[in-house]
C-alpha cells in the first residue's frame, strides 16, 4: 500500500506524489470519494455499475499464515486465492479443460488492491468473463467481503496450448460455452 499522499499508481506501474496536477498519470485522475485506507480512482469505474454476470464465487476463510509484518494478509497471496479460485472453477464446470495434448499457460495477471484484507475475515474471489478468444480466455476477478467491500479486483489471461509444440491451439468448446454463461 501506498503512503498517505501518495496514489498506487496501478495504471502505469509506479508510484506517483498526489501533488493536485503534477506527476500524475494521465490515467489516473483522483476522483474526490475516499473509501477506508484507499482512494478512489476514475479507473476504478462507476461503483454504481452493476458487475458482470459471475460464473463462479468460492468462499475463502484467511490462515493465520496468509498474513505480513503489518497484519493484513500479504499481497502475494491475493494472487493464490485467484488462482485457486480458477482451478476450481475448471474442475466444477468445465470437462477436458486440460488434458494431455492441451493445458491453459497464464499468459498475464492484472491485480488492483483496493484495501488490506485484515485478519480475522471471511472473502469471497468472484470470477467473471471478460474477452473470449479463439485460443484464449480473459477472466475477471474480484476479492470482496461478504458486505461486497472490494479488496482486490482484475483480470488473468489465460492461452490453451498443445503441451508438445508449447503453441497456442482452439479454446476447447467446453470452456469456451462455460465462459458464455456468464
Amino acid at each position: 500500500p501506498a503512503e498517505k499522499g501518495q496514489s498506487t499508481g496501478q495504471s502505469c506501474g509506479k508510484i506517483r506524489p498526489q501533488t493536485p496536477g503534477k506527476n500524475r498519470c494521465r490515467h489516473q485522475t483522483q476522483a474526490t470519494e475516499d473509501i477506508g485506507m484507499s482512494k478512489r480512482y476514475e479507473t476504478d469505474g462507476d461503483p454504481n455499475e452493476a458487475s458482470p454476470p459471475i460464473l463462479f464465487r468460492m468462499p475463502l476463510d484467511l490462515r493465520w499464515r496468509d498474513l505480513d509484518a503489518f497484519n493484513h494478509v500479504n499481497n502475494a497471496n491475493f494472487m493464490t486465492y485467484v488462482e485457486e479460485a480458477r482451478i476450481r472453477w475448471f474442475e466444477t464446470a468445465i470437462r477436458g479443460w486440460a488434458t494431455d495434448a492441451h493445458a491453459p499457460l497464464l499468459a498475464a495477471v492484472q491485480m488492483n488492491y483496493r484495501l488490506p484484507i485484515p485478519y480475522p475475515a471471511q472473502v469471497f474471489v468472484e470470477l467473471f468473463a471478460g474477452r473470449i478468444g479463439n485460443t484464449s480466455l480473459t477472466l475477471g476477478h474480484r476479492i470482496v467481503s461478504a458486505d461486497d467491500r472490494l479488496y482486490a479486483d482484475g483480470h488473468s489471461v489465460l492461452v490453451w496450448i498443445e503441451i508438445a509444440s508449447g503453441r497456442p491451439v482452439q479454446l476447447p468448446d467446453a470452456v469456451h460455452a462455460a465462459a458464455e454463461m456468464g
